[in-house]
């Protein structure tokens, strides 16, 4: 810690705080999205239970209208295309073969919620990607100002030159520590949200499986 804090070049320092940054970021996007997924899943569950239990398909709609997650968001969307469906005059957009529409309506629906879940995977990537080399950058620099300073004092002992260089290296190590984190939250994340989809994708096959069977009425 004391070679941390008494690191002489500016560079080096600046690439230290961008690096701790970085880490703080790291940590703080992992346990909002680890957090969200766990309520998230919870809502989901609970939802399914609901929607899964009733008997008539009017009280699925109502299930549905009164519910809040993932799931809830698909069937709502669902029951709302059925209702414009049941107009008489709907607008162009909705207009083609019931299936083909429903079926659209909820892949736009399943598309826009597979982005909102995907913010913050860029960040965790990129950060896994670029922080190790951030502190080489901030390694390389180190070594080139403690030769420097080794120079203009005239000795290259071992006890002159290991210094200044170990505190150099004191860079790559926080960059590797700011990396490992990020990619392995990107990995974890990314997979937990590929379950997620198939989870919904296969809500999306059942709805538009029973809308078929109720004749695409709500």
């Amino acid at each position: 810690m004391n070679n941390f804090l008494s690191v002489n070049s500016p560079i080096v320092s600046a690439t230290l705080a961008v690096l701790i940054l970085l880490s703080v970021v790291t940590w703080s996007i992992a346990i909002f999205k680890f957090w969200r997924q766990l309520q998230g899943k919870k809502v989901d569950r609970a939802f399914n239970e609901s929607f899964w239990s009733v008997h008539e398909w009017s009280k699925a709609g109502e299930v549905a209208k009164n519910s809040e997650g993932d799931i809830a968001r698909l069937a709502q969307a669902g029951f709302a295309e059925l209702k414009t469906l049941g107009e008489a005059k709907p607008e162009l957009k909705h207009l083609g073969a019931p299936q083909d529409v429903l079926e659209r309506q909820l892949r736009q629906t399943l598309q826009n919620i597979q982005r909102y879940h995907e913010r913050g995977l860029a960040e965790l990537a990129t950060i896994g990607s670029t922080a190790p080399f951030v502190g080489l950058f901030g390694t390389v620099w180190g070594i080139m100002h403690a030769l420097q300073d080794i120079g203009k004092s005239g000795s290259a002992s071992l006890d002159v030159v290991a210094g200044p260089i170990g505190e150099a290296l004191i860079a790559t190590a926080i960059g590797i520590a700011t990396a490992l984190p990020a990619v392995l939250a990107y990995n974890f994340f990314l997979r937990r949200l590929k379950v997620h989809i198939t989870d919904l994708e296969n809500f999306t096959h059942d709805f538009l499986r029973l809308a078929q069977k109720y004749d695409f009425k709500q």
